[in-house]
């Protein structure tokens, strides 16, 4: 197979970064999330979803496949929707990330087909204290784990037999925000049988520790343990299907948050903590990836960029937020791609209010969650961000390329070091549901561009170098294909233009300075 068909897989750049590389060019992923359920019926996608998605102008959509869709009696396989998926986004020009919703989606066991729910014996069910069986099938239930595996290798089977040459899948996630909730461990018969035994050598090397889970890890004991049950499950089916059709593989994670006890979350998933036996146990995985609806969108980027761990935010928040979060997560993090969830919502006027209650249960923030103007921030950010994807993919890792971004309104703003001067960034924060503080610096010689929204900007001298810096040119434009194209050109009074308002722009800065 030549070099522009190989399939996709992740590498790293000349200057070691982790990238995404489709038919041998790197490829950044600006993508859209969908309703859990929108992809089960392609008519449904037509009329709902693609006419709302297409004005975004997005290169990549995430969407499930079910596992009940695909083997809808045992044995019996039927990839009709899969297929007319694929023609759908081959013929809308996008990639596609698919989501195994296989045994395991959001902490249950509900996308599984009905021969599945029907057998609880044969696919025995995870117990609470005192035995009470729970919606969710065990992940020490080898039949069923197995079951899920067969199931996933032929999905794999069928995307190497009909997209291996398109390449219109790029990435496949393996369940979804797996964990168990409602309680920090599985008290089956067989959970309770395992959960004594000593914990296994590679993780006692790992961590240092020995005897039984309790003995080894206390306190945490429990959510260890479901993280192993967990990853060595997920190892199974990745790992076959790799076998299969290599493309890359990630999980998704609920992430800890408060009150933080395992079982409010999905105990035993990736979150951050617990990455390092997430990646022992489930070394067939590329990466782990954050579901991002808390408000420190930077922390909870920074915490799952480590251990080599390639960074991909498959699921963000909903409200403006999420439109100056991109640039952040491309210039400032490396992100291999960026998604906020539900996308086909954001440009419709027939948008309803989302269910408290339910937001209530899952403990979702309701701000993170509520779409309401989030459209036009989005799709301009999507527009700024189109072009300059050439220019980031080119610059990720080295020193030409900084982001910034207003974690909260206590940060006022920073100052960046540039080639002979400085760059005072002040953030702009009125409480208004609209874009936060972020973007995109690109250095250049004698000068910068700078990406992004809602932050004011000023040229100042090097501390103590006597030094005076004159603003040479300041143009308004946009990239495209990776290429500046000027607008206008700001002089006299709108020098003090120098600012990025609530709607993402592009602005350019050539500067002098003169040495004493």
């Amino acid at each position: 197979m030549g070099q522009e068909n190989r399939i996709p897989y992740i590498g790293q750049n000349e200057y070691g970064v982790a990238t995404l590389y489709v038919k041998g060019e790197p490829f950044l992923m600006l993508g859209g999330e969908l309703h859990n359920s929108a992809s089960s019926s392609a008519d449904f996608m037509e009329r709902e979803v693609w006419p709302y998605v297409r004005p975004l102008g997005l290169n990549t959509v995430i969407l499930p496949v079910a596992w009940e869709t695909i083997e809808p009696r045992e044995g019996c396989f039927d990839f009709t929707l899969v297929e007319q998926l694929l023609t759908q986004a081959r013929r809308e020009q996008v990639k596609l990330v698919l989501l195994w919703f296989g045994l395991w989606k959001n902490g249950e066991s509900f996308y599984v087909p009905s021969w599945v729910k029907e057998d609880d014996r044969r696919f025995f069910r995870s117990c609470y204290p005192g035995g009470l069986p729970s919606d969710t099938v065990s992940s020490l239930c080898r039949e069923a784990v197995e079951a899920d595996r067969r199931a996933f290798v032929r999905l794999m089977q069928f995307l190497k037999e009909y997209d291996g040459e398109e390449q219109t899948v790029v990435l496949v996630q393996v369940e979804n925000e797996i964990g168990f909730l409602k309680s920090e461990r599985d008290f089956s018969p067989e959970a309770e049988r395992r959960y004594g035994e000593a914990i296994p050598e590679a993780v006692g090397a790992r961590y240092e520790r020995s005897g039984s889970w309790q003995e080894a890890f206390g306190e945490d004991a429990p959510e260890y343990f479901m993280a192993w049950q967990y990853g060595c499950a997920v190892e199974q089916i990745a790992s076959a299907g790799k076998a299969v059709y290599p493309l890359p593989m990630y999980v998704n994670a609920w992430l800890e948050q408060h009150p933080d006890r395992p079982g409010v979350y999905p105990s035993g998933g990736p979150v951050a903590k617990l990455i390092p036996l997430w990646q022992l146990a489930a070394p067939s995985l590329d990466l782990i990836a954050p579901d991002i609806y808390l408000p420190d969108f930077r922390g909870v980027c920074e915490s799952y960029a480590v251990s080599g761990n390639p960074l991909f935010i498959p699921e963000a928040r909903r409200d403006p937020v999420t439109a100056s979060n991109a640039f952040y997560a491309f210039g400032g993090l490396n992100a291999l791609g960026f998604s906020p969830f539900a996308v086909e919502d954001f440009l419709r006027d027939d948008l309803e209010e989302p269910e408290v209650g339910l937001l209530a249960a899952l403990n979702i923030d309701m701000s993170g969650f509520n779409p309401t103007g989030t459209g036009v921030y989005f799709q301009r950010s999507v527009e700024v961000l189109s072009g300059l994807l050439p220019l980031i993919a080119k610059r990720r890792g080295s020193k030409e390329m900084t982001g910034f971004i207003c974690g909260s309104p206590l940060e006022r703003g920073c100052i960046l070091p540039m080639d002979g001067f400085d760059l005072q960034l002040d953030y702009v924060f009125d409480g208004r549901q609209r874009p936060g503080s972020a973007g995109i610096v690109f250095a250049e010689k004698n000068g910068f561009y700078i990406s992004g929204c809602n932050v004011r900007f000023q040229v100042l001298p090097k501390k103590g170098s006597g030094s005076h810096v004159t603003v040479v040119r300041l143009e308004t434009g946009a990239f495209a294909d990776g290429c500046w194209q000027p607008e206008r050109v700001l002089n006299g009074d709108e020098l003090r233009e120098m600012s990025l308002g609530s709607m993402a722009e592009t602005k350019h800065v050539r500067v002098c300075v003169s040495r004493p």
